[in-house]
């Protein structure tokens, strides 16, 4: 049978076992009453699962090569391909402004943006499910204490409850990649509203990773100092809120009722 060429600029690994295939699409069940959208279908080992659950489905897919495979070998999705990047796409367009699920064996060289997406999109997404890379499923599933906890675990965690559902192993792809897969599910929280400024927290979130092996204290700093430069407060002096005990832990310490904590002080030292 013809099968599509994997292209490693796109981060193609094919899943060939189809009992995999059908956990994965068995994830989206807690929704069961809204569209769902795929990411990267390839061949289609998880749409022929996700196809006879009976709901609107959509899958995106940018290669012309694995587009063309699905006309031919899976009429019943022809309707439902969007050709183009995800990355790039209006997600309001996508089922008219409806909520949808999202899924996918996601390209793991995109795996982070995709997930910086969903964020964008959280109004419209309650759920995402979906495989990628182990090392980044531990990293944005892990809690606070955890080596793993990072950017984008916290910005996770705002919105959404993560669990880390299996492990897959390199076997079942062709290609094979190079490290094991997890599959991965996020569900909407209650959350509405952060409490703080959300871009200050985003801001404030990257800088301190960015110098994660830093007490907070120091990796603190370059955000300060931005601050001042833009509200053209360079000689503030902000000794006294360095000192506070926030500032004694590391990045990885902080709970993100911490870093809304935190988010609140930098915004009183200008308001």
């Amino acid at each position: 049978m013809y099968r599509v060429r994997p292209k490693k600029n796109l981060g193609q690994h094919f899943l060939t076992d189809m009992s995999v295939a059908q956990r994965i699409a068995d994830t989206i069940d807690s929704y069961p009453d809204i569209p769902v959208l795929e990411v990267g279908p390839g061949m289609g080992a998880l749409t022929q699962f996700l196809l006879p659950k009976q709901r609107p489905l959509k899958v995106v897919e940018i290669d012309r090569e694995s587009i063309s495979y699905l006309h031919e070998h899976m009429p019943a999705i022809r309707d439902g391909i969007v050709e183009g990047n995800f990355l790039k796409m209006d997600l309001e367009n996508i089922f008219d402004g409806r909520p949808f699920v999202l899924t996918g064996n996601y390209p793991y060289n995109i795996s982070n943006q995709i997930f910086f997406r969903l964020l964008e999109y959280r109004h419209l997404i309650p759920c995402c499910t979906g495989m990628i890379q182990k090392e980044v499923a531990e990293r944005l599933t892990s809690g606070p204490g955890s080596k793993e906890y990072g950017i984008l675990s916290v910005f996770l965690s705002v919105w959404y409850d993560t669990e880390y559902l299996f492990t897959v192993p390199e076997t079942v792809f062709s290609p094979p990649p190079k490290v094991k897969s997890a599959v991965v599910r996020f569900t909407r929280n209650k959350v509405t509203d952060m409490g703080c400024d959300e871009k200050l927290f985003m801001r404030l979130v990257k800088v301190v990773f960015n110098q994660r092996r830093k007490m907070m204290r120091g990796s603190i700093k370059p955000l300060l100092a931005q601050l001042d430069a833009e509200k053209n407060t360079i000689d503030t002096d902000h000794s006294a809120f360095l000192q506070t005990d926030i500032l004694t832990r590391r990045p990885e310490q902080l709970s993100v009722e911490d870093f809304i904590h935190l988010t609140n002080q930098v915004a009183a030292l200008y308001s």
